[in-house]
């Protein structure tokens, strides 16, 4: 086959479930993903103040076994990932030799000599071949298993009503990025508290042959609580909202954790060696005694919207860029996230604005999130 030629879509276990729902599709990472099913703005105050239900198939599932496992994960990843406990999760990166993060991820420990790595979409591929060519020598076994799940996300304060009514499950006792094995509707489920959209939630990993049952049980089960089909496009505002990065745009090859202001996610204490050492160790030093620009939010004083790639600028100058943009419900105005000069990086800083289409629009820089939900 030529490069020219489109390769075919991926497509969920829901794909089907998707389009009965009128739902607009987008390529997404090589999948064909809901964008939209109505108004995303509707879909995002629905996460916010009721349930949202997400289709998330397309994140890469690697499963990590063998009595090394914990020392290979310590060793490929910046986590100390064998202090996570069983039955808990930890949100954790990949980097190269080099510090650049070549992806975020979430470990869950399911056993002792087991654990799962949720790799996003974009970067599942090349997450498992780096496991893989870093578990030489470890007594491990990396398996691809993007396969052999379906991941079907609620979320929002009626999440846990809508869960309960079909688990046995002790939500209850289920901590924040903890998961524990359960069934829902009938179906055999990995319960995760996890999610993106900064709302109390769930995450349910099940074989895609039982994806379509759970989805309409889920459905039913919210009816009442004002529970709706959400897509891609509301999960990129309520992160957005939830100062959430995203991959290819706050994190990137060519940054560090520690440019990214995710220095907290690098364990140096651990035991052994682990790939970017070196590399991250001078990152740290370098981000405390001159920092070079800073993750910031911003927000609009007008109601143009800023994209990725615009310029942010003061006196003039190029001070920055915006590496996500959008209107934000819940503000009621445009937000953006940019990497500023560490100079304009204080909340409240005057004079900033973003180059929108040739015009300086002026921009609040606030402190990141700008939304943080009532507990």
């Amino acid at each position: 086959m030529s490069s020219t030629e489109p390769t075919e879509l991926r497509h969920t276990a829901l794909d089907a479930v998707h389009r009965s729902l009128g739902a607009t599709m987008t390529d997404f990472a090589g999948w064909d993903m809901p964008l939209r099913y109505g108004s995303e703005r509707d879909e995002h105050l629905a996460v916010r103040t009721r349930a949202g239900l997400f289709d998330l198939s397309h994140m890469g599932e690697i499963t990590v076994t063998g009595t090394d496992a914990a020392a290979l994960l310590n060793h490929a990843l910046v986590g100390n990932i064998a202090s996570v406990g069983v039955g808990r999760a930890r949100y954790t990166m990949i980097c190269q030799a080099d510090g650049g993060i070549l992806d975020d991820l979430i470990v869950y420990r399911l056993a002792e000599t087991e654990y799962m790595v949720v790799a996003n979409a974009s970067n599942a591929q090349v997450v498992l071949d780096a496991l893989t060519e870093r578990a030489a020598g470890f007594d491990a076994e990396v398996r691809d298993d993007r396969d052999a799940y379906a991941l079907i996300a609620v979320q929002g304060p009626e999440s846990p009503g809508i869960l309960k009514s079909l688990t046995d499950a002790d939500l209850d006792g289920l901590k924040y990025y903890a998961g524990l094995p359960g069934t829902v509707a009938g179906v055999p489920a990995l319960i995760a508290r996890t999610g993106y959209t900064g709302e109390d939630g769930f995450e349910l990993f099940v074989r895609p042959e039982h994806a379509v049952e759970l989805w309409q049980a889920l459905t039913k089960a919210g009816e009442g609580a004002g529970l709706v089909p959400c897509g891609l496009s509301c999960r990129d505002t309520l992160r957005l909202e939830a100062g959430m990065p995203l991959y290819g745009h706050e994190l990137t090859r060519e940054l560090t954790p520690f440019d990214a202001g995710l220095g907290r996610v690098v364990k140096f204490e651990k035991e052994g060696d682990f790939v970017g050492r070196e590399a991250l160790a001078e990152a740290a030093a370098r981000a405390q005694e001159n920092p070079p620009r800073v993750l910031v939010g911003l927000v609009a004083e007008g109601r143009r919207v800023p994209r990725a790639g615009y310029a942010v600028v003061a006196g003039g100058e190029v001070i920055g860029e915006v590496t996500s943009g959008a209107p934000s419900p819940t503000l009621g105005r445009p937000i953006a996230m940019a990497y500023v000069d560490a100079a304009h990086a204080a909340p409240g800083t005057e004079g900033v604005g973003v180059d929108i289409r040739g015009t300086h629009e002026p921009y609040q820089v606030v402190a990141l999130p700008f939304y943080k939900r009532q507990k």
